[in-house]
């Protein structure tokens, strides 16, 4: 051996002892002996200096737990699994050594040599495959954990979370060839047989089923993720300009992305999640979709190989029959009360302090006169003579610590003496305590208005500042009563309690938590305690003189029945009984102490992978997935129990099938107290055979433990139905896993005794989440690495996938009150995002297996014989609509000022010269300048005398305007027109923030080959500074004119256009995908365009308007600059930003003024909505009325926002705003303006669509569950407009109601696009394009925007039913994700929901995965809480796998002047790590 020639007499003697136990564990069996030589060279290799060290590939977990905290008391019910460890199954050869091994119960709850090499097997299996899995990227500033010594550690001193759990012990068997048969030969009776075990080191498989484990061909990405698009064909060749200012071209999405940097952080961590995704962890899906299908949700084939039950059907198990005594009492009082007369001094209780030294002793004669005493105070002394507090048959809660459990027999006792109930519960230490609002149920459903306890549990119960007792959450309205001995009132000789004969009256109340958290109280007749009382007396075989050692729960369950035999040191194996217990049926099977020598507990070597398909099975060929359960016992003297299916009717189970466990006993419990419902289903069980016919009448109760019954009638428990996670059809135990994850070394980054298992339902399925308290001393690393290791442990042993790892601060989760994990709460708070763990790791993408196969979309064709033309059916209505017609010009003299814009300025100026056309106000509302007719015109006029003269321009020369909104815009525009030049209006950049501003403008300038800029001074000044050098050429600016200084002189002449065709302005904006469009705007469409305003919002010279828009593209521009100069009216103009130093300035210029119309951007009224909404008193108090305002248009180029619009006018609608006066325009970049509400037309009206529907391009409208919809409002058309609907693949007109792109036909589209390319084809493509059938000879221009046309019932102004448009989204900014086409609002719009502290989200996609952006607006510390909430709603209501989700702070999502986010922005940012994120969570 390695040790050979040590000196064994120069080892410590701690040491000696360890080897020692070393060998009694090998000769026990608890350890193989490749685990016995590790562990025995890792001893000595301190005194072995020429021996090389043994190579072991994981710490060891014994050692390792030495230094680990305890993890609580033992439990009762723990040996249903009975322990594999030497403690529990092996004589004491010396109990000082025993004495001195380190852990404590929860230490070893789990604690299996066996089952750690089983791991570490499974987990060099995954080395092998170096499977690399990306970290998340966090902040350095969040989540600093505090030093070690400043942190409380998880309180280890009290008991574990569930008293009553099962202790798993999964160890390996020997290698079992013989048939299932015989039963004998799958129930191991020989402990020295587990010895046999082989070496770890054994080939782990990957599931009983091995055709499931054969590598597929195919990628798992490619089962999940279909390939991803953004954007369509027709867009590629145009600009796309980034915040950072690279210029580039469009490139498809699999490729790089323009200007990220191809070895970024981020992208080679997406890279990674890639690479690791694309190794198969499951069986791939079949082919499989179900394009009409209402859930289009996988459904998992059976499996041929999967094991089934063999066996005959069981039958019932009979207990032995109780025993006749004779002198046995008639009642429980009864005894108490002889016990108190005739052994008055023998001790009834003896309480022992931490230390083991009696506390106090309480003898039965004590007990009895203490428990009259109580019972007399109870009925006479509370209340009056003729009206009693308490009544026979009362429910009383007792509320006493463990501490004290002589106070709490006094109080269980008086009340059975007085015939109250006693309902027995923990002490509440604060308001908040976890659970309590159910144990507050508890009490209301039992009707408990009245609290015993005693005097120092009531000076410790929290209180509120006037000295009582504060209110409990959820508890009804309590009064508490001290029963300490000096507050109770000694009976008068002539009363006597009444003790009954034990009949079904109920004597106690016990309460019982259940999985999903909620209390019920089982209610035990007084008969049954009798029962119950004989049934444990006859099978522990108690007699009169012996101790009994309670270290458990002395007010519920086992310790409230008996407690268990057991004493410090030195135990025999023939001394330990596990028992197997239920709230409901409580005892159900008890081993029977044996005599010294007596056959030893029978064991039962199961394979884990049959055991989650119900059935069992030995193993045989994964050896590290085994797992030993030791016996129960027998049944309870009396009863008689089966085995039923778990779920669904109660039918008998297969000899070899795992079932729940029935009980029919007198000693059961009778109901849920005041819950007859559950009660039926619970207590009033008949078990049915294969046929369905009944057994018979007897009733019996569901225990909730899950078992079978091996050779001799013998009961082995295997799990509860608490623990039990159903996932895809197989059961898989809460306990199982903890131990696997305990096993994997090493155990360093969290707290032995506090982690939590439970299953979440995602996507029709249950989900396994793990949640572990994290150790303050542990580095981010060490447990990203543990967390991964767990995963594959747990895939690898048990077969199914985790949905997500938490590590969260130590001492944080949840407590019972005895100390353990609250687990119902702790799965709550992460359901509601109140977890904050600080540490995560999910993986949907391995766990979530039930998705379809991606949609194959069918190539359309369309033929002349065809019945379907393109979506469209023969005789159906085709979907289209049109404004109400322009109508010829009436007066002469109108047709010259209606040919050019130009001409009408100067004709207003001369005809109504001193008429205020424009009105600038400032943050005050103060107007800082306004301009009439004639002084628009005379500067003007100025402005074209300084380019003729300084810029030496040609006509038709490209001139950009640089200004800040105001009228020096407009005038600006103006000279432009008069002096022959193109106008492009620029938004000027941001002085603090040029590096991300100014390259933007600079490629307007380089792409419109702009020949001079206009602008002001200190513009100019920053254009020319060392900070704008920074990020551009500053040396190659156009010429720069400023207009703060202009010549007096006036123009010779001013320009007129030979026709109206000629280019007015260029209009560039940025959309939503990122590109960069420049449309012509000729003066014949302005003119139109100004019209068709003027005609639908009816504009006069009489009118005013209010616009707080951006005045730089679109209709924004047009009504900032063009239609007062058209109509004649007066625009007020409210610059956004001033709006950001004085919210009320829009509603309450709106009020003074008394304004009718007034147009904005979505981002305004966010401003307004969230920054005015909670001071609508505040502006009533002001004076501010909305009641004048008949029209506020939304300016926007993307589909109605109507959750904010409904806000808006809900919010305001105390100020006097109309709901319907707010509506929602819509333009594009082929024409600016399509539609706007107008005075006279209908309301608007909304629909609710399917989003299932719309993600296949088609239609279905829905009223009721607005889960699954999403909303959008009709759009009244402008006049001279003339929609119809289109299928963008076919180009052929579709039916009414059918989803299709927007193609418009109208005389104010935009000419063309303005790009640097001039490619024809895009040009005829996008507003030169013709239908494949019906209008042929009609030229159409494409909006690129999905919608469709319904006939509503409402009239328009011709009385006709009025055609609406709806607008549903982009296509190029639709996400092509698994075949199917998804609108990024749509997930956004969930994805905002799933946490109060999200402010914003944006989507997109890079390289197939998802990635949501979210925008935290609480804390840091509940940036983690996000990834799995995030990741859960998308699934759910979207079918879709986030890949990536990250969280960042407000203001992060760049969002454009209308208010429209930048997605693809966005997107080059976080590739490029330049977002900064708070976190950053890569799926698995």
């Amino acid at each position: 051996m390695a040790d050979r020639g040590v000196d064994f007499s120069g080892i410590p003697k701690d040491l000696r002892d360890h080897l020692a136990e070393l060998e009694l564990e090998l000769s026990e069996g608890d350890i193989t002996q490749k685990g016995y030589e590790k562990k025995r060279a890792k001893l000595l290799a301190p005194f072995l200096p020429q021996i090389t060290s043994v190579d072991l590939p994981l710490p060891d977990v014994q050692q390792q737990s030495s230094s680990g905290p305890t993890s609580g008391e033992p439990s009762p019910a723990s040996s249903d699994r009975s322990p594999a460890s030497p403690e529990a199954s092996g004589p004491s050869s010396s109990s000082g050594g025993r004495r001195n091994r380190s852990g404590g119960a929860r230490d070893d709850r789990y604690r299996s040599d066996i089952h750690t090499e089983a791991v570490q097997a499974a987990l060099a299996k995954h080395k092998e495959e170096k499977m690399a899995l990306p970290m998340p990227t966090k902040r350095r500033s969040a989540f600093v954990q505090s030093p070690v010594d400043n942190c409380t550690p998880p309180d280890t001193s009290s008991a574990s979370e569930d008293e009553g759990s099962l202790r798993r012990q999964a160890t390996l068997s020997a290698a079992l060839a013989q048939s299932l048969q015989s039963p004998d030969y799958w129930i191991n009776r020989s402990v020295q047989s587990s010895s046999t075990s082989s070496s770890a080191s054994s080939t782990l498989s990957h599931g009983e089923n091995k055709t499931q484990t054969q590598p597929q061909p195919t990628s798992a990405l490619a089962d999940i993720l279909a390939s991803t698009r953004i954007g369509n064909a027709h867009t590629h060749t145009l600009l796309r300009v980034c915040v950072y200012g690279r210029v580039c071209n469009r490139l498809p999405l699999p490729l790089c992305s323009p200007g990220v940097p191809v070895n970024s952080r981020v992208s080679t961590k997406i890279q990674q999640l890639l690479n690791t995704l694309k190794r198969p962890k499951r069986q791939a899906l079949s082919e499989f979709f179900l394009d009409d299908s209402e859930e289009i949700v996988e459904v998992p084939q059976p499996d041929p190989n999967t094991p089934r039950p063999e066996g005959r059907q069981i039958i019932p198990v009979k207990g032995e029959p109780l025993g006749v005594v004779s002198n046995w009492p008639p009642a429980l009082q009864a005894a108490l009360a002889r016990w108190g007369a005739t052994q008055a001094k023998s001790p009834a209780l003896t309480a022992l302090d931490v230390t083991g030294k009696p506390l106090y002793t309480l003898t039965y004669g004590k007990l009895w006169s203490r428990s009259l005493k109580l019972a007399y105070t109870l009925l006479n002394k509370l209340g009056t003579k003729n009206e009693p507090v308490l009544r026979p048959g009362d429910r009383v809660a007792l509320v006493y610590p463990n501490s004290d459990p002589a106070m709490f027999w006094v109080a269980f006792y008086g009340c059975l003496l007085a015939e109250v109930i006693p309902v027995p519960i923990e002490v509440p230490l604060s308001r908040q305590d976890a659970g309590s609002l159910q144990i507050g149920f508890l009490l209301g459903s039992c009707g408990v208005g009245l609290a015993l306890t005693s005097e120092i549990c009531l000076k410790g119960l929290p209180k509120t500042p006037q000295g009582e007792i504060i209110q409990f959450k959820g508890w009804p309205r309590m009064k508490w009563v001290v029963t300490d001995t000096k507050y109770l009132t000694k009976p008068s000789k002539d009363w006597q309690p009444h003790i009954p004969t034990a009949n079904t009256d109920t004597a106690y109340i016990e309460y019982k938590a259940s999985k999903e958290g909620t209390v019920m109280g089982v209610a035990v007749s007084k008969i049954a305690l009798l029962t119950h009382c004989q049934a444990l007396t006859q099978a522990c075989n108690y007699c009169e003189g012996e101790t009994l050692v309670n270290v458990l729960d002395c007010k519920k369950d086992m310790g409230l029945w008996h407690g268990v035999l057991t004493s410090s040191h030195g135990l025999k194996p023939e001394v330990i009984c596990p028992c197997a217990s239920s709230p409901e049926a409580l005892t159900v099977a008890i081993r029977r102490p044996g005599a010294r020598g007596a056959a030893l507990p029978a064991r039962a070597i199961l394979s884990m992978g049959g055991l989650s398909h119900g059935v069992i099975r030995v193993n045989t060929e994964d050896k590290n997935s085994a797992l030993t359960v030791q016996d129960v016992g027998h049944v309870m003297p009396g009863a008689l129990m089966c085995i039923v299916k778990p779920d669904g009717p109660p039918q008998l189970c297969k000899t070899d099938e795992i079932g729940e466990i029935v009980l029919n006993s007198r000693a059961g419990g009778t109901m849920y107290y005041g819950l007859p419902g559950v009660t039926k289903n619970t207590f009033e069980v008949i078990p049915v055979n294969q046929a369905g016919a009944p057994l018979g009448e007897i009733l019996f109760t569901r225990t909730g433990l899950l078992g079978f019954v091996g050779p001799g009638s013998l009961v082995f428990v295997v799990g509860k139905n608490e623990g039990l996670l159903m996932v895809s059809g197989r059961r898989h135990n809460a306990d199982d896993l903890v131990a696997t994850a305990l096993a994997v070394e090493p155990v360093k980054t969290v707290y032995r005794g506090r982690i939590a298992v439970f299953s979440v339902t995602v996507f029709y399925d249950e989900r396994i989440v793990i949640v572990a308290e994290q150790r303050p001393d542990a580095s981010e690393e060490d447990s990203f690495q543990w967390m991964s290791r767990v995963l594959q442990a747990i895939d690898s042993i048990h077969q199914v996938g985790l949905y997500c790892l938490a590590l969260v601060p130590a001492n944080t989760l949840p407590k019972t009150p005895l100390g353990g994990i609250h687990i119902s709460e702790t799965k709550q708070n992460f359901l509601e995002g109140n977890l904050h763990p600080c540490n995560i790791l999910l993986c949907p993408h391995t766990c979530v297996t039930n998705l379809p196969k991606p949609r194959q979309k069918q190539p359309v064709g369309v033929g002349p014989a065809s019945i379907m033309v393109g979506n469209l059916v023969a005789g159906k209505r085709m979907a289209q609509a049109a404004g109400r017609e322009l109508g010829p010009l009436e007066e002469e003299g109108l047709v010259r000022k209606h040919q050019f814009l130009s001409e009408a300025l100067q004709w207003r100026a001369q005809t109504d010269p001193d008429h205020v056309l424009y009105v600038l106000l400032n943050a005050k509302g103060v107007a800082v300048c306004t301009a009439t007719c004639s002084q628009l015109h005379k500067r003007a006029e100025k402005i074209t005398s300084a380019l003729m003269e300084r810029g030496g321009l040609n006509t038709g020369d490209n001139v950009v305007l640089l200004y800040p909104p105001g009228i020096d815009l407009i005038a600006a525009f103006y000279g432009c027109l008069y002096a022959g030049v193109i106008p492009v209006t620029v938004r000027p950049p941001h002085p603090q923030n040029l590096a991300a501003t100014l390259p933007t403008v600079r490629m307007i300038i380089d792409v419109s080959k702009a020949a001079c800029i206009l602008t002001t001074q200190p513009l100019m000044r920053i254009l020319r500074s060392r900070e704008a050098a920074a990020s551009v050429n500053v040396k190659t600016w156009p010429t720069i004119i400023d207009t703060d200084d202009l010549p007096r002189r006036r123009p010779p002449q001013l320009y007129k256009p030979p026709t109206a065709e000629m280019l007015a302005y260029l209009d560039f904006s940025v959309s939503t995908t990122g590109m960069l469009t420049g449309v012509k705007m000729s003066h014949a469409a302005v003119s139109t365009l100004c019209r068709s305003i003027k005609l639908q919002c009816e504009l006069y010279s009489s009118r005013q308007i209010a616009i707080c828009l951006d005045p730089y593209c679109g209709l924004g521009f047009v009504q900032w600059c063009l239609s007062s100069v058209y109509s004649g009216h007066q625009s007020i103009l409210i610059p956004p930003m001033e709006l950001e130093l004085s919210l009320p300035l829009w509603l309450s210029t709106l009020s003074q003024y008394k304004i009718r119309d007034t147009f904005c951007s979505y981002s305004v009224m966010e401003l307004c909505t969230k920054g005015l909404g909670t001071q609508t008193d505040t502006l009533k108090a002001r004076g501010v009325n909305l009641s004048c305002v008949r029209s506020c248009v939304v300016i926007a180029e993307e589909r109605p926002r109507l959750a904010l619009t409904q806000s808006f006018s809900k919010l305001f609608k105390d100020l006097g705003l109309s709901p319907r006066a707010v509506s929602t325009a819509f333009g594009s970049r082929v024409n600016l303006a399509i539609c706007l509400q107008g005075t006279a037309g209908p309301d608007p009206s909304t629909v609710y669509v399917d989003m299932k529907s719309l993600r296949h391009d088609r239609l279905m409208k829905l009223w009721g569950c607005l889960l699954t919809l999403t909303q959008t409002s009709c759009l009244q058309i402008l006049p001279g407009v003339r929609v119809i609907i289109v299928n963008p693949e076919t180009r052929g007109p579709l039916g009414d109601s059918h989803l299709g792109e927007i193609w418009i036909q109208s005389p104010h589209s935009s000419s063309g696009y303005y790009t640097i390319y001039g490619e024809e084809s895009l040009q005829a493509d996008h507003f030169n394009t013709r239908l494949s059938f019906g209008e042929p000879h009609t030229l159409w221009a494409r909006t690129g925007y999905l919608g469709f046309v319904k006939r509503t019932e409402l009239l328009g102004s011709t009385g006709d039913r009025h055609d609406a448009l709806f607008v549903v989204g982009q296509l190029d900014e639709t996400l092509e994700l698994r075949g199917l086409r998804y609108h990024p609002i749509d997930i956004e719009t969930s994805v905002s929901r799933a946490h109060r502290s999200i402010a914003e989200s944006a989507v997109f996609t890079w390289t197939n995965l998802l990635v949501v952006v979210a925008e935290l607006a609480g804390s840091e510390q509940e940036a983690l809480d996000l990834v799995p909430l995030v990741t859960n709603v998308v699934l759910e209501e979207h079918h879709l796998i986030v890949g990536v989700v990250v969280v960042v702070d407000p203001g992060v999502i760049p969002i454009n002047s209308r208010g429209e986010k930048q997605r693809m922005h966005l997107r080059d940012s976080f590739l490029a790590d330049q977002l900064d994120p708070i976190y950053v969570a890569y799926n698995m």
